[in-house]
């Protein structure tokens, strides 16, 4: 009989409230299936404790430590921005790789991330082979950018969503009691590169009687119409909210919010839109106002984690390490809807060739004809999503989260210098 494999698991990008709920699914779902998964072994920041060998030992941490995983945001292993390349131009890297998991006898794969993930992840399912050293390659889906195709939803968007809706419903609420004397505009920024996704939650408020206007990536911005719109509804309300994606972009395709950075992955560095259009505002219309960054607020905030979301984030978890058992490669679980009402869902798979650099983006039914609003058809996808409230454990009125152990595994090649 073979020799059982050992498993590598990895975080990757900008983490959530509920990824660890995901890792918590993939490593209980390997415990149960100790007769051909040996160890699972977490990369240390992502794929680059793979690369550098920077390897721990979940099997070090107890059942509860574990579990408690489900209740705790951010990423319990550490993530990274860091994107393989092709194997001909980083060659070295993908060589280094599989030294790694020869080294450790690794023969599952399992990371946990987005669009540039599910490439990494793709490519080391083609290259294992190539290079002599079969990998088992499963992507296990998380963005709050809920921009990844095939799955209905990602992990972490939903709780997202969730705050977003929430956030501003409730400061919205503070501007229209303050709206005579004081301010007449807020303004939320959100997460969103090029999809819309976390700005459509914020038209959720709209149900609650606030006028909103929302401003999309996938809607080219018309500063003329939005002021007028903006202008019209302080009129009408003598107040009103505007949620802003950061992706938000002038029709020669420059972001409003663009710090003329690029991030690891080569992504424009964002940050900024509230306060470009918050001025804007005053400028042209004269009327006070309110900014805020929701930033790593929106995707901490387990605390108000959508109860839907959680579950899910679980569920996608073990079903990677199931699909691996059962001899799949390169494929990534998924979210697929049965109906909206009552809400019902089941765990679908997709082939990685299909996901990899492939973004979803808002449908333009979702999005208002005059482009600041959601419809009808939007609404109805996002609340099953936001439903739910799945609390942790508090303990002298604060949260409580794991921080696990992190025992490294020992080393057993030389050094690697990454580039």
């Amino acid at each position: 009989m073979a020799r059982k494999k050992n498993a590598f698991y990895a975080q990757s990008g900008g983490v959530t409230a509920v990824i660890n709920a995901s890792a918590c699914g993939v490593i209980e779902t390997a415990r149960k299936h100790d007769d051909v998964i040996g160890k699972v072994y977490a990369g240390r920041n992502g794929i680059i404790g793979a690369l550098t060998e920077d390897l721990i030992d979940t099997s070090k941490e107890s059942i509860a430590a574990i579990r408690a995983l489900r209740n705790t945001p951010s990423g319990a292993f550490g993530s990274c921005r860091y994107k393989l390349k092709s194997l001909e131009t980083h060659k070295r890297e993908y060589e280094r790789l599989i030294e790694v998991f020869k080294a450790h006898n690794i023969g599952y794969f399992f990371y946990n991330g987005g669009g540039d993930s599910a490439d990494t992840c793709f490519k080391i399912s083609q290259l294992s082979e190539q290079m002599g050293y079969g990998v088992q390659a499963i992507h296990v889906p998380k963005t709050v950018d809920n921009d990844l195709p095939i799955t209905d939803c990602c992990p972490g968007f939903g709780s997202v969503a969730k705050y977003v809706a929430v956030s501003a419903l409730e400061a919205s609420f503070d501007v229209r009691s303050m709206a005579r004397t004081s301010t007449k505009v807020f303004v939320l920024e959100v997460m969103g590169r090029h999809a819309g996704w976390i700005a459509a939650a914020g038209g959720l408020i709209e149900d609650h009687g606030i006028p909103v206007v929302i401003l999309f990536p996938e809607v080219e911005f018309d500063e003329k119409k939005f002021l007028a719109r903006v202008d019209a509804l302080v009129k009408e309300h003598g107040y009103c909210t505007v949620v802003v994606s950061e992706g938000c972009h002038y029709p020669d395709g420059r972001f409003l919010a663009e710090q003329g950075t690029r991030d690891a992955f080569g992504h424009a560095q964002l940050g900024g839109a509230a306060p470009v259009v918050a001025n804007m505002i005053k400028d042209a219309l004269g009327h006070k106002f309110h900014w805020a960054v929701a930033d790593y607020l929106q995707r901490a905030a387990r605390h108000i984690a959508s109860k839907t979301d959680v579950k899910q984030a679980y569920e996608l978890g073990k079903k990677a390490v199931e699909l691996a058992v059962k001899g799949h490669n390169a494929v990534m679980p998924t979210v697929e809807r049965v109906s909206n009402v009552p809400y019902k869902y089941r765990i679908g798979v997709a082939p990685l060739a299909k996901v990899a650099n492939v973004e979803k983006f808002m449908p333009r039914d979702f999005i208002t004809a005059d482009g600041f609003g959601i419809t009808a058809k939007c609404k109805r996808y996002l609340l099953p999503l936001i439903q739910g409230e799945d609390y942790p454990t508090y303990e002298n009125g604060l949260p409580v989260y794991v921080t696990l152990k992190n025992r490294a595994v020992a080393k057993k090649l030389s050094p690697f210098e990454l580039k």
